[in-house]
């Protein structure tokens, strides 16, 4: 059975006549409304398309729906894992650009999306709850899934309940790619990333680890073997500074430094570490630097504004105590005996925009100091390594693949950090897109792209009609307790009533939240109001007069006039 494609939703077509001149006792206005569901710009955020607001709703409203509240956190788990075979881990790492677009964010807060995903995927976890099999059919067709990432998670399990027989080849010792060997464990704590990495290989999937595919065993013999490739490699593999000195043992890539940690290998820094770069790995580079009980100054050739790492783990950086040194680029890592023992460096000054948006960093002459150093940790950017691999991609280019997740590779589909460095939740999406390709094609449906409701932006949503709550937070570890245990997860999900607390936060823009709004209005009695709690209100349109006063006081934009 091929899995629906979205599309767009009609305008329900309400009760009654629609016809000008129909209105009882004369109308006002040739106008009628509609009921039309629109994207919240949370879900349209979102890379994988989840359904925030359903998920937010479902919990929210469950008390005036008389639902378990059990229930309802179990329903708003399976709501997500319809998407998301990762929600425990995304709820931890993903940088919640859903957030950033949540309307609420212009009357007192945006939603706290990714800790209600945080506590779900717990949820999930304490309940033991497990995805559904969308087929009770066993296909015959085989996949090999090369990469236990985030991206080739994702295929084997949208793939495994789809009915088909998944092996995933991972090269190190235990599965999860840079969610095991590039994340601190403080921000992913391992349990949880060995629990939902288990639930998908509950559904049947096949794990072969230690197996290095291009060495150990050919490409060409996986695709005499399987009758579809996924590739889902990381990128593991440092990008050099090209500066004099910097080959040498305690000059770490950012993360080589950080598979070296997280996989306990020994590591040299010694007590002044210098982390170079201002993204994600280069944050998490220099607080794990500290945990190693050096002092660390992060080097980065623009500002603040500019860095690309999420916001909540620069701030952790500075409140444990890394010296960030802004506008400044490395010249050249000074050596003796082997070692990098200090490094001159250049300042910076921003220039006009680059292809990025950011500002271009541009050198002031003769502007340039030196610092010393134990060990240096480039951040600055990594790639796949390309072994035994190389005739998937050409020059310098990386992997190529459609929107459809396939490659002009017989065989071969690809998604993940392997076409381009992304977040996590890019990753599972691509995964997940590249599973329903391979099914399609393999049961001959049609092949189409997933189309989208229009985006119902702050100004069509009643902001005044919501009360103005505070945003829940989660606790976190006080930083003096954060070096006593360094591997301890910093912050802690939120407590239930907390999670309900904030999703009633939610405005469910763009869809009826049942406020009743429409028919206190209605002086025509063209309203009806549903027996049942969450079922759709009615419209007889043969008694409406058009004046619009109940899509005026529709205070998340469902209702439109036509």
């Amino acid at each position: 059975m091929c899995p629906l494609v979205l599309k767009p939703k009609k305008p329900l077509v309400t009760t009654g006549a629609h016809a000008a001149g129909g209105a009882v006792g004369g109308e006002t206005s040739n106008l009628r409304p509609y009921q039309i569901e629109k994207l919240a710009p949370c879900m349209d955020a979102c890379p994988q398309g989840t359904e925030i607001r359903r998920v937010l709703t479902t919990i929210a409203q469950a008390e005036k729906y008389e639902k378990p509240q059990d229930e309802a956190f179990d329903e708003a788990w399976r709501i997500i894992a319809e998407k998301n075979p990762l929600p425990a881990v995304c709820g931890r790492v993903c940088p919640h650009p859903c957030e950033e677009k949540c309307n609420r964010d212009k009357k007192d807060g945006s939603v706290g999306i990714n800790n209600i995903e945080r506590f779900l995927g717990d949820w999930g976890l304490q309940r033991g709850l497990k995805p559904t099999f969308k087929t009770e059919e066993h296909y015959p067709e085989k996949i090999a899934v090369i990469g236990s990432g985030p991206a080739g998670l994702s295929c084997a399990y949208y793939l495994a309940r789809n009915g088909y027989k998944v092996t995933i080849y991972e090269a190190f010792p235990h599965p999860g790619g840079m969610l095991r060997y590039g994340i601190p464990a403080y921000r992913l704590p391992r349990d949880i990333l060995d629990a939902e990495i288990e639930r998908v290989l509950d559904l049947g999937v096949e794990l072969k680890t230690g197996v290095v595919v291009g060495k150990d065993i050919p490409y060409t013999g996986l695709q005499a073997q399987y009758d579809a490739i996924f590739v889902g490699i990381g990128a593991h593999q440092g990008v050099k500074l090209r500066v004099p000195g910097e080959d040498v043992s305690n000059v770490y890539s950012g993360v080589t430094f950080l598979r070296l940690v997280n996989m306990d290998k020994p590591v040299e820094t010694g007590d002044k570490v210098v982390v170079i770069g201002g993204g994600d790995t280069a944050i998490d580079a220099a607080r794990v630097a500290l945990r190693l009980g050096a002092k660390v100054t992060l080097l980065y050739r623009r500002t603040r504004n500019e860095m690309p790492a999420i916001e909540e783990e620069i701030v952790g950086a500075e409140e444990e105590g890394v010296v960030f040194h802004f506008l400044a680029a490395p010249l050249e890592i000074i050596t003796e005996d082997g070692k990098a023992v200090a490094m001159r460096c250049q300042r910076m000054e921003l220039g006009e925009p680059d292809a990025s948006g950011r500002r271009r960093p541009v050198p002031i002459p003769g502007d340039e100091f030196t610092i010393p150093v134990t060990a240096v940790i480039a951040a600055v950017s990594q790639e796949p390594g390309w072994d035994g691999l190389d005739h998937l991609h050409t020059g310098r280019d990386w992997v190529k693949a459609d929107k459809l997740g396939e490659t002009s590779i017989e065989k071969t589909f690809a998604g993940g950090d392997v076409l381009d460095l992304g977040l996590v939740t890019i990753a599972l999406y691509q995964g997940r897109r590249a599973a329903e390709t391979i099914h399609r094609r393999f049961r001959g449906c049609e092949l189409s792209e997933e189309s989208k409701l229009p985006v119902i932006p702050a100004d069509k949503i009643t902001l005044t009609y919501y009360e103005n709550v505070l945003r829940q937070e989660c606790e976190k570890l006080a930083v003096e307790d954060r070096f006593k245990e360094p591997w301890v997860e910093i912050a802690k999900t939120l407590p239930e009533a907390a999670v309900i607390a904030e999703a009633k936060r939610c405005m469910s823009c763009g869809s009826c939240f049942d406020c009743g709004s429409c028919w206190s209005y209605c002086q025509d009695n063209a309203i009806i109001k549903p027996l049942q709690d969450g079922m759709p209100y009615k419209f007889k349109l043969e008694f409406c007069k058009g004046c619009n006063k109940c899509a005026e006081n529709c205070p998340c934009g469902y209702l439109e006039m036509k």
